[in-house]
C-alpha cells in the first residue's frame, strides 16, 4: 500500500480522536469553564452538527476542487479548530473551535475513501477503504482513552494541542505524498442530489440511523460524569474505562460487518439494536456497582457501533434502487445521519441531566432504540412488499 494512504489513515486517527475525546472530559470541561454538565455535552452535539452540515453541503462545494487541495485545506481547517479549542478563552470560543474540527470533518470523510481508492489498483480498493477507516477505529481504541488521560493529568486544553499535532504530521504527510493528479468522478448534479433527499425509502434508512446513534449517545454523552457520580469512580480511572469500551467496539465493528454480510442488514440490524435495547436499559441499574458497569460498558461498546456497516451497506442497497445517479452522495447523508443523531442524543441526554438525573439517560436511550428497532422492522417490511408478485 502507498505511504500517500497512511496519511489519511494518520488523519482519520487525529479527527477520530477530537471528535470522541470530549465524551471523557465533558466534566473537566465542566469544571474548568465553569458551565453545567448539559452545557458541555453540547460540545458533542455542536461537532456533530457541523459534520452534519459539512458532509453534503461542503462536499458538493468543492466537488470540482482539485482532490489533493481539498484534502489539504480540510487538515489546515482541522489543525486551525483544535488550536483554537487549545487556546479558547471562554466557553462560547470553544463553541466556534468545535463546529469548525466538525466541518472538516464531514468533508474528510466523503472524499477520503475516493482519494483512497485512486491511489491503488481496482484489486485492492476495498482494502485500502479499510485501512483508512482503520484509523477511525484505532482511535476509539488507543486515541480516546489516551486523550482523556491526557486531559485528566494536564489539563484538557493538551488534550486538543496533541491532537493538533497529529493533524498537522497528517497534513505535511498529505502534501509530500498524496499525488497531485488524483482520478476524480463527475459530481452528481442537483437535481440528483435532491432526489436522495426526497425519496421515502431512504428517509427512512436515514430515521434509522439517526435514531440507532440517538440512543447510544444520550447516555455515551454523559459516561464519565455517569461513572464518577453515580458509580463512584475516580476522574484518574476513567480513560481506562474508554479503553475497554474502545477495545469492544473495534471488535463489535468487525462483527457488526460479519454479521450484516451472513443475515443481511435488516436481520443483522434488528439483532443489534435489540441488544442495545436491553443493554441501555440494564445500565440505568447496573451503574450503580463498579463491576457490572464496566461489564456492561463492555458489552454495549460491542453493540453500540456495531450497526454502521449494516446501516452503510443498507443505504447503498437502498440508492442503487431508487437513485442509482447519486449512490455516493446517499451514502454521504447516512454519515450525516449519524452525526445528526450523534447530536440529538447529546441534546436530550442533556436535557434528562438538567430536569431528571444521570441515571435516567441510559433507559431513555433505551427507548430510542426501541424507536430505530420499530423502523427497522418497518423497512424489512416493506422491502418483502417489493419483491412479492404483484
Amino acid at each position: 500500500m502507498p505511504l500517500a494512504l497512511w496519511a489519511l489513515t494518520l488523519s482519520a486517527f487525529a479527527i477520530g480522536t477530537t471528535e470522541f475525546v470530549i465524551v471523557g472530559l465533558v466534566p473537566t470541561i465542566a469544571g474548568d469553564l465553569g458551565v453545567s454538565l448539559p452545557s458541555a455535552g453540547l460540545l458533542v452535539s455542536l461537532y456533530a452538527v457541523g459534520v452534519a452540515i459539512g458532509a453534503p453541503v461542503l462536499t458538493a462545494l468543492t466537488g470540482r476542487w482539485n482532490r489533493k487541495i481539498v484534502l489539504i485545506s480540510l487538515m489546515a481547517l482541522f489543525v486551525i479548530g483544535n488550536l483554537l479549542a487549545w487556546q479558547a478563552p471562554s466557553y462560547e470560543t470553544l463553541i466556534i473551535a468545535r463546529i469548525l474540527t466538525g466541518l472538516a470533518h464531514g468533508v474528510f470523510f466523503s472524499i477520503g475513501a475516493m482519494i483512497a481508492t485512486s491511489l491503488v489498483s481496482k484489486d485492492k480498493e476495498a482494502s485500502a477503504i479499510a485501512i483508512m477507516f482503520t484509523g477511525l477505529t484505532v482511535a476509539l481504541v488507543t486515541g480516546v482513552p489516551l486523550g482523556t488521560w491526557i486531559g485528566q493529568h494536564f489539563g484538557w486544553r493538551a488534550t486538543f494541542l496533541v491532537v493538533s499535532v497529529l493533524g498537522l504530521i497528517a497534513l505535511i504527510g498529505s502534501v509530500m505524498l498524496v499525488p497531485k493528479n488524483l482520478k476524480q468522478s463527475a459530481p452528481a448534479t442537483f437535481k440528483e442530489q435532491l432526489q436522495v433527499m426526497v425519496k421515502p425509502r431512504l428517509l427512512l434508512v436515514y430515521l434509522m440511523t439517526i435514531l440507532g446513534y440517538g440512543g447510544t449517545f444520550t447516555a455515551f454523552t454523559y459516561l464519565a460524569p455517569i461513572l464518577e457520580q453515580q458509580t463512584g469512580f475516580a476522574p484518574s480511572v476513567i480513560g481506562l474505562i474508554m479503553l475497554v469500551y474502545g477495545a469492544s467496539v473495534a471488535v463489535g465493528n468487525i462483527w457488526g460487518g460479519k454479521l450484516a454480510d451472513k443475515r443481511g442488514p435488516i436481520s443483522a440490524l434488528t439483532i443489534i439494536f435489540s441488544a442495545l435495547s436491553i443493554i441501555l436499559l440494564l445500565f440505568t441499574f447496573t451503574m450503580g456497582s463498579k463491576v457490572a458497569a464496566v461489564l456492561t460498558i463492555l458489552v454495549w461498546g460491542a453493540f453500540a457501533f456495531g450497526n454502521v456497516p449494516g446501516l452503510q451497506l443498507y443505504v447503498v442497497k437502498q440508492a442503487q434502487k431508487h437513485t442509482p445517479n447519486a449512490v455516493d452522495v446517499a451514502s454521504g447523508l447516512n454519515i450525516a445521519a449519524f452525526n445528526i443523531g450523534i447530536a440529538l442524543g447529546s441534546i436530550i441526554g442533556g436535557s434528562v441531566v438538567e430536569n431528571m438525573s444521570l441515571q435516567d439517560t441510559a433507559w431513555i436511550g433505551a427507548v430510542i432504540s426501541v424507536l430505530a428497532l420499530m423502523a427497522t422492522r418497518y423497512s424489512g417490511l416493506l422491502d418483502k412488499r417489493d419483491i412479492q408478485p404483484r
